[in-house]
């Protein structure tokens, strides 16, 4: 059996960086996912995606993203148990728990977080009766490495963050980029709508809306899609491509975690944001996009936030009579399980005359 002090269900960012938290208060963490790596959707789906609100980071991949938490992480050791599902939770007498993967991995804990994002995931496809025809063929529903798209053709139909971004990455990869939306207005950041919009005033994107992919072409594989404008009475385009990308977004699911008792509420966890993002059951908290409460927001760096307060939770629950002050890693430094340190820099006096 596994024992650590905190055990993380989920080793994407939110759950990677509980590590660097609970590590300055020196608890142990081990974490279980069910992909075979670390990073969660940042490593699995889009590693070569750019985020741009990372506090620091004008841009950073995603896949970078995750390589730099996992250095920062690197001083604490923590455990990983990768490729498995967390599939039963044990409440034992003590308050800890026990909980148990598909592949019959035991691991026990006074303290679980569950750092699950969306849970697991499967993408929303477009209702076009020879879909699957062309899956892998010239269709993808996940951009893993924008290099495919190099000098190709591409069309990308969506309205979210995924389709802009997208559509603005790949206007500097792919010879051709066209975005199709159903509508006008776009659901995204007002920031990556106005980005598309000079692209398209540039000339590096092709941009109809409102229209919607109607039909695919091709003989091996996708050739060219059928788009239909739906404004002024239908008109339909023929569009020779090489690649169709649908971002519709992902359906996401709980899976096992949703019977474990915990209240849900729209296929999320419902916690405590006054305090620490516990959830109804003591012990259990919920942190990150699997997460909800009054003003949530799905971001990553709200996602750190929470991490940093259920470890300050966390530690008053495994150490109830003890009392911690917090210091600044300014101050302290960071000093790893192996031993070794990062010295704060020492601090300079200097006399106003």
């Amino acid at each position: 059996m596994i024992k650590t002090d905190i055990l993380i269900i989920g080793a994407g960012p939110t759950g990677l960086f509980a590590v660097f938290e609970a590590g300055l208060l020196q608890l142990k963490c081990h974490l279980i996912d069910a992909l075979p790596q670390a990073g969660g959707q940042c490593s699995e789906i889009y590693p070569k995606k750019p985020i741009y609100d990372i506090p620091g980071f004008p841009e950073v991949l995603a896949g970078d993203l995750v390589g730099n938490l996992m250095e920062q992480i690197r001083p604490f050791q923590p455990g990983f148990t990768l490729g498995e599902r967390a599939e039963t939770i044990e409440k034992l007498e003590d308050g800890s728990f026990i909980v148990t993967t598909n592949k019959g991995t035991k691991h026990h804990a006074p303290v679980v977080a569950i750092a699950g994002g969306l849970g697991s995931f499967e993408p929303r496809k477009p209702l076009l009766k020879n879909l699957t025809d062309y899956e892998d063929k010239g269709i993808a529903y996940i951009i893993k490495d924008p290099e495919i798209y190099r000098d190709k053709r591409v069309v990308i139909a969506g309205g979210g963050d995924s389709a802009l971004d997208w559509s603005i990455f790949l206007s500097d990869v792919a010879s051709e980029v066209t975005l199709v939306h159903r509508r006008n207005e776009f659901r995204g950041a007002l920031d990556s709508v106005e980005k598309v919009q000079r692209l398209k005033n540039k000339g590096k994107i092709n941009l109809i809306t409102p229209a919607e992919i109607v039909g695919l072409n091709g003989e091996k594989r996708l050739e060219s899609v059928l788009v239909r404008k739906t404004t002024n009475g239908n008109e339909d385009i023929l569009l020779a491509v090489d690649s169709f990308i649908p971002l519709f977004g992902l359906s996401p699911k709980l899976g096992p975690i949703g019977e474990w008792g915990l209240e849900i509420e729209k296929n999320a966890i419902k916690v405590d944001n006054t305090l620490d993002y516990q959830t109804n059951i003591p012990g259990i908290y919920a942190i990150g996009d699997v997460n909800t409460y009054p003003g949530k927001l799905k971001l990553i760096l709200c996602g750190f936030h929470e991490a940093t307060l259920m470890c300050q939770s966390a530690y008053k629950r495994i150490y109830p009579d003890k009392k911690y002050v917090m210091k600044y890693t300014t101050v302290g430094g960071v000093t790893g399980f192996d031993g070794s340190k990062k010295e704060a820099p020492k601090a300079v006096v200097k006399t106003i005359e």
